[in-house]
């Protein structure tokens, strides 16, 4: 996963597939509805202890593994560019008047 989207995708399908609802999620995760709804809709940052905890709860473990290896779990081998923007590329983009 590269994006934001990505993950908030693998999320909603888990929580698909798992018996849970968005309120026994939230419930289980310690989090509140508009924090869930957040990190399910995938269009706004969260905090990784957030990710971690939702993650947690529809049995799913975060793995962190080389651009090259990627491929060994369902990823892609291409080693490219970052596709998370840094705090300082926003606000140059913001700064450049590009946003």
């Amino acid at each position: 996963m590269k994006t934001l989207a990505e993950a908030s995708t693998a999320l909603r399908q888990a929580l698909v597939s798992s018996e849970l609802t968005q309120a026994g999620l939230k419930e289980r995760a310690g989090i509140s509805q508009r924090t869930l709804t957040n990190v399910l809709s995938g269009e706004q940052d969260f905090k990784l202890s957030t990710l971690l905890a939702v993650a947690d709860r529809l049995g799913l473990e975060m793995l962190l593994v080389p651009k090259g290896a990627a491929a060994a779990f369902g990823g892609s081998s291409e080693v490219t560019e970052p596709a998370v923007k840094s705090r300082v590329q926003v606000a140059m983009e913001r700064v450049e008047g590009r946003s």
